[in-house]
């Protein structure tokens, strides 16, 4: 099997470059912002983010595909390297520091398109996590200053703390209910939002986080990371990895539970 450490290596010197240019433009009095046609907002620094990483890929893995949520699909082939530039565009243009940037590198395989490598890169928390198939998930600064995560132990709802991001999203799909019938019976609710949930999943912070509506590039990297770490990443409808259109993570114990509150309509 591949152990996918070279491919890792390169995602640190892209989440590095990356890096240099967000903090770059970050609480910039003039930075440029614009709205997409889903409504949704896009910053110079995301396009400036994803075409320095797409072009460092187009040199040192010409071979692979790239798909990014600001540029889309370029390329085919049995590996595809999954950009999200900012992750929390909404905090970044408002100066919040939880945003981040996603970088995965997925293989072809039985069911899609999987996860092999995913690194979640927050420079405005100092934070970075990253994992790679079947060598564990991490956080850390670098490469050789790491500590390896996992998930909780904690087995009982009356004992979890579940993150998610806003409540709009569940009513909209009709969710609602089953969503707010589970935080009654959790000990905390917090709403993180984006990336970070998923990271407290893997390092053991937090129990279980959910979202209704995701796309690919949101979840390809955290998705590997929560599993790396030895928890449980599905969609709402069980179904494993980032593939649903919306996202489960917890540390196993507890899936199966927060799915019977949340994968149903109301």
């Amino acid at each position: 099997m591949p152990d996918y450490l070279d491919d890792l290596r390169l995602a640190h010197v892209l989440a590095d470059a990356a890096d240099a240019t967000t903090m770059d433009r970050f609480k910039a009095l003039d930075l440029k912002v614009e709205t997409k046609p889903d409504m949704t907002p896009v910053s110079e620094a995301d396009k400036a983010a994803e075409e320095l990483i797409r072009g460092q890929l187009q040199r040192a893995r010409p071979r692979d595909a790239i798909l990014g949520e600001e540029y889309g699909l370029e390329g085919s082939g049995p590996r595809r390297w999954v950009i999200d530039p900012i992750d929390g565009t909404k905090n970044y243009v408002r100066g919040v520091p939880v945003w981040a940037t996603l970088i995965a590198l997925m293989e072809a395989a039985e069911g899609g398109y999987q996860p092999v490598v995913g690194l979640v890169s927050a420079p405005a928390l100092g934070r970075r996590w990253w994992a790679a198939k079947g060598h564990g998930a991490f956080t850390g600064r670098s490469l050789t200053s790491a500590t390896r995560m996992h998930v909780s132990g904690v087995n009982g709802l009356a004992d979890a703390s579940f993150a998610y991001s806003s409540l709009s999203g569940w009513e909209e799909q009709g969710r609602l209910d089953g969503f707010l019938d589970l935080t009654r019976q959790v000990w905390r609710t917090r709403a993180y939002g984006d990336f970070w949930p998923y990271m407290m999943v893997a390092e053991g912070s937090v129990d279980i986080c959910a979202e209704p509506e995701l796309s690919l590039w949101d979840m390809a990297a955290t998705a590997i990371v929560v599993t790396e770490a030895g928890g449980s990443f599905t969609g709402l409808d069980g179904r494993p990895g980032p593939h649903s259109g919306n996202a489960a993570a917890s540390n196993g114990l507890l899936h199966d539970e927060m799915l019977g509150y949340l994968g149903g309509r109301r």
